[in-house]
């Protein structure tokens, strides 16, 4: 799951030519064609509005970074699958109504993923996650685990 995230995020940075051509290094917008242009149905308007804003790009990006680092050092955990849940909601609902399945695709099946491997401490047995949670300040700000 973390090399997902980290591809695309590397994809985006720069460019590599599969699902992006221009690169956010070289100018390209990661967020501007796929809110405008693909994006259809009843939220298209609010993904349309948002498209191309730089703070939009700028907290995809880190999401996707973010992500792709602890699901693949399996550190924050609790953090990354929730705010990958959400990511990936915000994903399904962007490409409503579905074509082949009105109800199931990938980011539903990535949403139960996200929340199976924070319920289940997938970081602790599979990763950094157990020596991450030692750490004083993620002992103290438990958000970070």
């Amino acid at each position: 799951m973390g090399w997902i995230f980290l591809w695309a995020f590397l994809d985006k940075l720069f460019g590599l030519g599969f699902a992006t051509k221009k690169g956010w290094l070289a100018g390209g917008n990661p967020s501007a064609y796929y809110l405008s242009k693909v994006v259809t149905g009843p939220f298209s308007g609010i993904f349309h509005g948002i498209a191309g804003m730089p703070i939009i790009n700028l907290l995809f990006m880190l999401g996707l970074l973010g992500l792709g680092i602890a699901l693949i050092l399996g550190i924050g955990m609790n953090l990354a699958a929730y705010s990958g849940a959400v990511l990936v909601f915000l994903l399904w609902l962007t490409e409503l109504p579905k074509v082949n399945n009105p109800f199931i695709d990938e980011h539903i099946v990535y949403l139960f993923v996200f929340l199976l491997l924070s319920w289940n401490h997938a970081g602790e047995y599979g990763g950094l996650g157990r020596w991450w949670n030692s750490l004083s300040f993620v002992e103290k700000n438990k958000w970070l685990q």
